[in-house]
């Protein structure tokens, strides 16, 4: 059990390795992460500060982080509106 603990890990596959079942799966995680980033960045351009929690640039650097910021700006960084009837 104790030589099991100190396996190594495998090396990380370069991009020549990755099947191509692994390099579309890249590929659309890739542009799905940029879609997000560019959108949110759009929207806090757009968007009157009124309308969002705490500030634009603090907002700016949160949605660089993949998937989580884009998702958690507007998630919870705009506000919602009440709904009206």
């Amino acid at each position: 059990m104790h030589q099991k603990m100190h396996m190594r890990h495998p090396r990380k596959k370069t991009w020549k390795e990755l099947s191509p079942r692994a390099k579309i799966g890249t590929i659309v995680g890739a542009v799905i992460q940029l879609t997000l980033l560019v959108a949110a960045q759009r929207d806090i351009s757009r968007r009157p500060a009124a309308e969002i929690r705490g500030s634009k640039a603090m907002w700016r650097a949160a949605t660089l982080v993949n998937f989580i910021g884009p998702g958690c700006y507007f998630t919870f960084g705009v506000k919602r509106l009440p709904a009206t009837k």
